[in-house]
């Protein structure tokens, strides 16, 4: 439970930490959170809650739901 609640954190930080360093639309800023925790939630479940898979999820889902966002109307 408690390697949940950290990876939780990490993924929760790292989706604000990257939607606050954009000023473009409000589709995208949700676009980037979203990504961003399906991309840790991916990250931490392939690699067994490793710290570095969850960061890299987190990062590679929240460019993802960042220039998924852009495309859609």
């Amino acid at each position: 439970m408690k390697k949940f609640i950290m990876t939780l954190l990490i993924v929760v930080s790292g989706s604000l930490a990257l939607a606050g360093c954009q000023t473009s639309s409000g589709r995208e800023t949700v676009g980037t959170i979203g990504g961003g925790v399906a991309g840790g939630y991916v990250g931490s479940a392939l690699t067994g809650g490793n710290t570095l898979g969850t960061i890299g999820g987190t990062l590679g889902g929240a460019y993802v739901g960042r220039e998924v966002a852009k495309n859609v109307r």
